[in-house]
């Protein structure tokens, strides 16, 4: 028969697995302010029903996750960060890039986040470029922000020297066809950004083509 510390272990080993199949992923921290130890989630770990994923990173085992799996992962582990420029190009269907990092926004003034086991690259935003655009979207059951479309449109234009302008221009050329967001918005974040002027020929010549068709 069952002891009374048995069967509570088994009760906390329940609630630990209903709150990682919920969120998608779970921290350690995550567990005290519940009244959970990480105990018991170091058995769940140690009998194969939970599985380690990055440094302070649990999720269920028999969970599949989607090639967003890593995206879910950095947002998980950097709250406070925003996914933009190439990861958020990926997010919306913007590009057919496949970037090998998850690009995250962060305020200018923040500390850099520590996760030398995920790929980031971390870019810092600030005023209105970081506070501007922002979403919210769950992933893998993992709620992430994100910066919307026409942000991220402007966000390629301002850093077009790093991640290329070909790149930036199919953005805007998809984001445009695809109905992703207006020309209003497109011109509002591009002034947001500080990238009105160099956008303002590109965007010309994206909206003469559509209304020539």
């Amino acid at each position: 028969m069952p002891t009374k510390r048995h069967s509570s272990a088994r009760t906390d080993g329940d609630r630990v697995l209903s709150l990682v199949r919920r969120r998608g992923f779970l921290r350690p921290r995550d567990l005290a302010p519940l009244g959970l130890s990480r105990e018991t989630l170091r058995r769940l770990e140690a009998t194969g029903q939970v599985i380690r994923r990055g440094r302070g990173l649990y999720v269920a085992a028999g969970d599949r996750f989607d090639e967003q799996e890593t995206l879910a992962a950095a947002s998980t582990r950097i709250p406070h960060g925003v996914v933009c420029l190439l990861s958020a190009l990926r997010f919306h269907d913007l590009t057919t890039q496949n970037p090998p990092e998850v690009c995250l926004a962060i305020d200018r003034k923040a500390r850099l986040p520590k996760a030398d086991d995920l790929p980031l690259r971390i870019v810092r935003f600030s005023g209105e470029a970081w506070t501007a655009g922002i979403q919210e979207h769950r992933v893998n059951r993992t709620v992430i922000r994100v910066y919307n479309a026409a942000k991220t449109v402007a966000d390629c234009f301002k850093y077009r020297r790093k991640i290329g302008i070909d790149i930036a221009l199919e953005a805007l050329r998809d984001c445009w066809q695809n109905r992703k967001a207006t020309a209003d918005e497109l011109w509002r974040y591009a002034k947001i950004c500080r990238v009105p002027n160099v956008m303002r020929p590109y965007l010309e010549t994206v909206l003469s083509d559509a209304g020539s068709r």
